[in-house]
């Protein structure tokens, strides 16, 4: 049952989208991040992705061991919501389901071998490498580790397919997104750009608040509506639902069946879930109502003088015209 009908008032969507269009044209100017879109699919089942870029390439990893990554990429401004899974299914992306809530709510209920089926459709549509070694058999995925005499094995990482262009986020690379301060060497221990807990909310995106604190029958706010940004300019990296990552539980990727890292905790969690500290463990076959994805892009990140050529404006009209909110 939606409880935020204010929300749905045309008025009232206005006046949130200037204030978030407003907040990402700062951090991009200020950090050098920008957001932009991908575009999927065919004919009517058309939908894109939208991706904020994660420079500062070899920055050390914070005190928790996390965050560590040695080259620029960009990642999922959102989650996958569930709009979106459904135009996978329509254009033929086998054994997804239809994710457990509706709309733009997160694209939830779905194992970690779907959410990689899903990355992987994202990159044989558009013409590259699959990231992982999937088979569809009998309704199910399972998955089989990238060997040495295939091409884009990576003997660090048998998981992910090296010439894929789409990824799920390995652990580090979610973390850095949520956590990292790109404008200095820190991190922070909210995914909110603060030490301090961000305000629970059920839904809006508003600087320093994250879906949590909620009870039943709330439900997941739409991944566009899923609280203040990082400090890269993501949102929804705290509470909502949870997130799947790449990375096996164990640090190792080395064993296909073994249980997956989830990060960022759910709605009904407390602000100690949100911390920088926590993590969770998920089997890669099981499935949640509460666990959802985002997806990483590997693809060269341009240098934060390129985005300063496409100023405020340009950002605004980009993403006003793929909302269509009147």
């Amino acid at each position: 049952m939606k409880t935020l009908t204010d929300l749905r008032k045309p008025e009232t969507m206005k006046t949130i989208l200037a204030k978030s269009l407003l907040t990402v044209g700062l951090l991009s100017a200020l950090t050098g991040t920008t957001l932009r879109a991908d575009t999927f699919g065919n004919g009517g089942n058309t939908f894109s992705i939208d991706f904020t870029s994660i420079g500062n390439a070899g920055n050390a990893a914070d005190a928790t061991g996390y965050g560590a990554v040695g080259y620029n990429y960009s990642i999922g401004t959102y989650d996958i919501s569930v709009n979106q899974l459904n135009a996978a299914t329509s254009n033929g992306v086998l054994g997804l389901g239809n994710g457990y809530w509706s709309g733009d709510q997160p694209a939830a209920n779905l194992s970690w071998y779907q959410a990689a089926a899903f990355v992987n459709w994202l990159n044989t549509s558009t013409g590259h490498q699959a990231a992982y070694n999937l088979t569809y058999s009998g309704g199910a995925y399972t998955m089989a580790l990238w060997s040495s005499g295939q091409s884009g094995y990576n003997a660090s990482n048998p998981f992910r397919n090296s010439l894929a262009l789409y990824v799920l986020p390995s652990e580090n690379e979610w973390y850095k997104a949520a956590y990292y301060n790109p404008t200095g060497t820190n991190y922070f221990l909210y995914p909110t750009g603060s030490n301090t807990a961000p305000t629970a909310v059920a839904s809006g995106t508003n600087a320093n608040t994250a879906v949590y604190n909620q009870s039943y029958p709330q439900e997941p706010a739409s991944v566009f509506q899923a609280g203040g940004l990082s400090p890269y300019g993501t949102m929804g990296q705290g509470g909502n639902v949870y997130q799947l990552v790449e990375s096996a539980y164990s640090g190792a990727n080395t064993d296909p069946s073994a249980d997956r890292t989830a990060r960022g905790t759910t709605l009904a969690a407390g602000n100690l879930f949100l911390q920088s500290s926590i993590r969770y463990s998920l089997p890669a076959g099981n499935s949640g109502t509460q666990f959802g994805f985002r997806v990483a892009e590997l693809s060269a990140v341009p240098e934060p003088s390129t985005y300063a050529l496409f100023g405020l404006g340009a950002i605004a009209l980009v993403i006003a015209a793929r909302r269509k909110i009147s």
